[in-house]
């Protein structure tokens, strides 16, 4: 009697595949061979993590809502588009940034109706802009310095000119346990001292909060917030929300947003990086057009320093039914926060954008 060994091929785990395509996508867009370095390699696991958490949290929710709401794509690693996605895992991988990091890095799948798969949107938090800024920009200043401005606060700002080289300011906090009331903000890019390119530029409490989306979260903006029960709405709670945070983080995006990227520094990550960019912009696009179709035209003004949304981390939102419905989670695309209802050139996180 001969005994007989039978060995049992090992599957590779979705992160090792994963792996595998990041790494083979590199290899390509180097043309050299070389393998993934352990920084790179680490880096890469930080995305399949991320993302892995971000698909179950996704699927939970759509599990939660009843099924006439429910969309029928599960958030599988099976339903990701993975080609896609390693290549623009390698492009953010090559700039340097971090999902795992704070702000820096988001990844919000979206319904994709062509494929029948989950596109990966990768939207940069303003420490993600920040890095990218201090890479890419013609001429970035050795720090960018952003304040919030307080009632009690006393705050001058010395322009450029005959009695100064360059734009300059004052600024004093008179009683930092009792600021008062937020009237203002600025950013001030600092090429060093007396330099003539230091640039101040400031903005009000109206121009802060005009970035603010019209249905804003409660819970980053603070305000009145709806209690439900049982389905149904009875009655308010005041929330007090992150309003001096959500300000600043205004502020910095602005300043970031605002410097020029220098065309002889862009590299093949970049250009990676701004096309995966492209798609989503055409996504949101074509999903408007879908959802809009044969209702009234309304002509509004494009909007103005509009940039790639991010994801903070933040409760979760309410998962049972109301009377029309689960409530869909919509994402504002200039300031980055959850939002309660649609507003302009808003985004339904998990919608099923398919005809």
């Amino acid at each position: 009697m001969s005994n007989v060994t039978t060995t049992q091929e090992t599957q590779p785990t979705m992160g090792q595949r994963f792996l595998a395509m990041v790494s083979k996508e590199m290899t390509a867009i180097n043309g050299k061979g070389l393998a993934l370095t352990e920084a790179q390699k680490r880096l890469g696991q930080n995305y399949f993590v991320n993302l892995d958490n971000v698909l179950s949290l996704a699927e939970e929710k759509r599990l939660a809502k009843s099924e006439k709401y429910r969309e029928p794509i599960p958030y599988s690693w099976e339903n990701i588009d993975l080609p896609s996605l390693a290549r623009d895992v390698v492009a953010h991988c090559r700039v340097g940034l971090d999902p795992q990091q704070s702000n820096h890095l988001y990844l919000i799948p979206y319904a994709n109706k062509h494929t029948g798969k989950y596109n990966i949107v990768f939207m940069k938090g303003y420490k993600g802009l920040e890095l990218v800024a201090k890479k890419y920009a013609l001429d970035p200043p050795q720090a960018v310095i952003c304040e919030l401005i307080y009632s009690t606060d006393k705050f001058k700002v010395i322009k450029r000119g005959m009695n100064s080289q360059c734009d300059n300011y004052e600024f004093e906090i008179t009683n930092p346990f009792d600021r008062g009331a937020i009237i203002g903000g600025f950013y001030y890019y600092d090429y060093g001292a007396g330099n003539a390119k230091n640039k101040i530029v400031t903005m009000s409490i109206e121009d802060i909060e005009k970035r603010k989306p019209a249905r804003a979260s409660v819970e980053f903006w603070g305000g009145a917030k709806d209690v439900w029960e049982n389905g149904r709405k009875t009655g308010k709670q005041h929330v007090e929300g992150w309003y001096p945070e959500m300000c600043m983080k205004t502020i910095k995006r602005a300043a970031y947003n605002a410097l020029t990227i220098d065309a002889s520094k862009i590299d093949d990550a970049y250009n990676l990086m701004k096309a995966a960019e492209d798609r989503m912009t055409d996504m949101e696009v074509e999903a408007t057009i879908s959802a809009n179709a044969n209702k009234e035209f309304i002509d509004v003004p494009a909007q103005a320093a509009a940039d790639i949304p991010e994801l903070e981390s933040k409760p979760a939102p309410p998962t049972a039914d109301t009377p029309d419905g689960p409530k869909p989670v919509y994402m504002d695309p200039v300031t980055g926060e959850l939002i309660d209802e649609p507003a302009e050139g808003s985004v339904d996180l998990f919608a099923d954008t398919r005809d």
